[in-house]
């Protein structure tokens, strides 16, 4: 029997008309609003306070098919039309740039980080990451996935379940913020197999076997395409709220003695060999992503034997420009989506495979699970108030709609489930399609909408910050609802 996965739910506040928490407490607040002008002023001042009062319910009823309300995408359309009137969409550094020190530092939400490397307890070295406007640090770990392909059902289901007790376990990780996976594919320049084979080849094979390894080197990097993971894990740097903040040393003192262990749980999850990436490998990563063509002259680099020596306040691109719906950055032109809707229904473990799998449409892509581990403390309490809200919702109206039946049932599951031990997680999705042709920005286009209908995923393009969701896609544990002014618990309470 196949096994399925699925009970996805976005928690939902209780609210009339269809409205959240906040929408309604406009409601009743407006129509108060509305009784002391009539008293007060009279019927004339209070039709106007109740038209004004009735535009803003409009837009917050008034939803698209992401579930977003007007509102929030008229904010969305001010807040372009600022950052354009500001010239914030573009930037330049280097020597003709307007950044200090004439360095290509790495712009926008990514400008501000830090990078420090340390040591852990078994000797490796890793990089650190620091970002000051939220405190946090992460800590970036490479995997080398095994991929499911000749693997039996039965061992790929362990793999699952091991994967789902290790994102419940982060919520017992002292001072956890977040944590993201990233897929990135990319083509294959075929310098590392060519690499392998010169240093690995015996010249005293058969003439046969030399010849054939020749020809699949000279072969095998047409169409083919390598796949990369990267986990990033992001600590606060308080251990408690009102905490003293701890400095990158101290910091970096204790993940050191974590990171064994974090790295050994992960391989359990069929990610393969797990190990922290150093700040020359990270900033090789980064480097790419903005400038997609350099990664051939990495490779050649380290062909040739030698370690293309980075410095973090030089990785940026020399020139972006960041559009309504696409973002242009040094060779490369890249498009992001977010998810707005997980997949409805039970889904098998393979659901994600054509999307995390390599496109001939898209010269590299990337896709980004987002994760924000919920404190069991919390979890309990959220879980119980989701299902009190669904039946608020179900017994609203004098006959409950089939959605809100079935709200009700997802939401006394999920409780169920954590009143037995079950870890909560909020979840997220970042899919980014890079093309250095723009001439092929269109297919990228359809073939990431084709592979988001057979992943039953819902994405929308992260309009108007093309540029903030580019940065978060990458391995640099930048947390976006900490970057936005207004709470997130806010707007989804509207």
């Amino acid at each position: 029997m196949v096994r399925t996965y699925g009970n996805w739910r976005k928690p939902a506040s209780a609210g009339l008309m269809g409205l959240g928490t906040v929408g309604t407490a406009i409601l009743m607040g407006g129509m108060i609003l509305v009784i002391l002008v009539v008293m007060a002023r009279g019927l004339l001042a209070a039709s106007i306070v109740a038209v004004v009062l009735i535009v803003v319910l409009a837009l917050l009823l008034t939803r698209d098919a992401h579930g977003k309300n007007a509102l929030s995408r008229i904010s969305a359309r001010l807040g372009w039309a600022a950052t354009r009137s500001r010239g914030a969409n573009v930037y330049r550094s280097g020597p003709t740039g307007r950044v200090p020190w004439g360095t290509n530092q790495l712009p926008g939400l990514a400008s501000t980080i830090r990078l420090s490397e340390h040591e852990d307890s078994y000797g490796r070295r890793f990089a650190l990451l620091f970002t000051p406007a939220t405190s946090h640090y992460s800590v970036v770990i490479g995997t080398e996935p095994d991929g499911a392909a000749l693997v039996d059902q039965e061992q790929v289901d362990v793999w699952v379940a091991d994967y789902g007790h290790w994102l419940a376990n982060l919520a017992d990780e002292a001072g956890i913020e977040a944590a993201s996976v990233t897929i990135e594919t990319a083509p294959d320049s075929g310098t590392r197999m060519r690499r392998e084979v010169e240093t690995n080849v015996d010249p005293s094979a058969p003439a046969f076997a030399r010849q054939m390894l020749a020809e699949a080197v000279e072969r095998y990097p047409s169409g083919s395409s390598t796949v990369k993971a990267y986990v990033t894990l992001t600590f606060s740097a308080m251990t408690r709220a009102g905490g003293k903040r701890r400095k990158p040393e101290e910091m970096a003192r204790e993940l050191a003695s974590r990171l064994p262990g974090l790295t050994q749980t992960l391989q359990a999850t069929g990610a393969g060999a797990a190990h922290p990436l150093s700040a020359q490998q990270l900033c090789e990563i980064v480097r790419v992503a903005y400038d997609p063509k350099a990664s051939v002259l990495i490779d050649e680099a380290h062909a040739a034997g030698q370690v293309p020596e980075m410095n973090w306040n030089d990785i940026g691109p020399s020139a972006h420009e960041a559009q309504w719906a696409n973002y242009r950055h040094d060779s490369g032109l890249s498009v992001t989506w977010s998810m707005t809707s997980a997949p409805r229904g039970n889904v098998q473990s393979t659901v994600l495979a054509r999307l995390l799998a390599p496109h001939r449409e898209i010269a590299r892509k990337r896709v980004t699970l987002l994760y924000r581990p919920i404190p069991a403390a919390r979890a309990a309490a959220m879980v119980e108030s989701d299902l009190r809200s669904a039946e608020f919702r179900a017994t609203a109206e004098a006959k409950a709609k089939a959605r809100d039946v079935l709200a009700v049932r997802a939401a006394a599951a999920t409780a169920n489930e954590e009143a037995s031990g079950a870890g909560l997680v909020n979840f997220g999705m970042l899919v980014t399609a890079t093309v250095t042709d723009s001439d092929m920005e269109a297919d990228a286009r359809a073939a990431v909408e084709n592979l988001s209908a057979t992943a039953r995923l819902r994405l929308r393009p992260v309009y108007g910050s093309q540029d903030s969701a580019f940065a978060a896609a990458l391995p640099l544990g930048l947390v976006l609802p900490k970057h936005i002014k207004i709470p997130a618990e806010l707007r989804n309470n509207l």
